[in-house]
């Protein structure tokens, strides 16, 4: 995805990965605000791929870390679209157990929408659809969305800061509870600050969401963490997300801005 011939996000995929994800997420000064893997721990937590959805525990079967036996198959790019005030894509995949069996049929639209001062928004849409069995989402903090920061954004090792819509900060406040967003903003450069809010929606189930967040740089928002829920075949799960990049430390006031123009926006299957 670009915005005047510049690169804002990749989504990537492919036979080789347990799952696909977007890296970069690039600031308005052109730097990566996201990072792959933790800077201090990269061999158990290779799977902080920037930003990526995934789960723990989906019938017992973790999909969520690269040591899990689940793995998120991409199957097809349905639709492109590069239309003048946004560009998307939809992808299909499928959630596979270690037999081999299809869990989960999941629908991803992603979607980039420019705003002034070269910030933008990105949308994640998903669809899942059990394949013909109920399916149950686990009790767990980890999934259904997370973001792995740059390092210099980071709390322990840049200095940046963690906020929530409930006026929380930091790890040792946020982790856990419910927000309708959080923002984690810091250094990029040496005099510049930007950062990414991560949205909740008011129709997602579990809304607002508890968010797991670290000081060493990642934000997640949980679906299960308080219970878990099951997908009937004939009831499909619909999640929307969002990720509002921006530059500076923004106020409260002006995420909140942000985050009600993005409740407003209406899905592709919208009437």
């Amino acid at each position: 995805f670009q915005r005047d011939g510049v690169e804002l996000t990749r989504y990537h995929f492919g036979p080789g990965l347990p799952r696909p994800f977007l890296f970069p997420v690039v600031g308005p000064l052109g730097r990566y605000l996201t990072r792959m893997g933790h800077p201090h721990d990269a061999e158990t937590h290779s799977h902080h791929n920037s930003v990526w959805i995934s789960h723990n525990d989906v019938n017992g079967t973790s999909f969520w870390s690269d040591s899990g036996k689940g793995k998120i198959r991409h199957k097809r790019i349905v639709e492109f679209e590069d239309a003048d005030e946004s560009a998307s894509l939809v992808a299909e995949n499928e959630w596979i157990n270690n037999d081999g069996k299809v869990l989960l049929m999941e629908t991803r639209r992603v979607t980039i929408l420019p705003l002034t001062n070269r910030e933008w928004l990105l949308t994640i849409d998903m669809e899942f659809k059990a394949n013909n069995v109920t399916v149950t989402l686990g009790k767990t903090p980890f999934g259904m969305i997370g973001v792995r920061m740059a390092q210099t954004i980071g709390v322990n090792d840049g200095g940046g800061k963690i906020r929530n819509s409930e006026g929380a900060v930091n790890e040792k406040e946020v982790l856990w509870k419910k927000a309708r967003w959080v923002d984690y903003s810091g250094a990029i450069t040496n005099e510049k600050l930007e950062g990414i809010t991560l949205f909740d929606h008011p129709d997602n189930p579990n809304y607002p969401a508890c968010f797991h967040v670290r000081d060493d740089g990642w934000m997640g928002a949980s679906l299960t963490f308080d219970g878990p829920r099951e997908i009937q075949p004939d009831e499909p799960l619909r999640l929307r997300y969002g990720l509002y990049v921006h530059s500076d430390m923004k106020s409260s006031e002006a995420i909140e801005t942000e985050w009600r123009r993005f409740t407003k926006i209406p899905t592709a299957n919208s009437d």
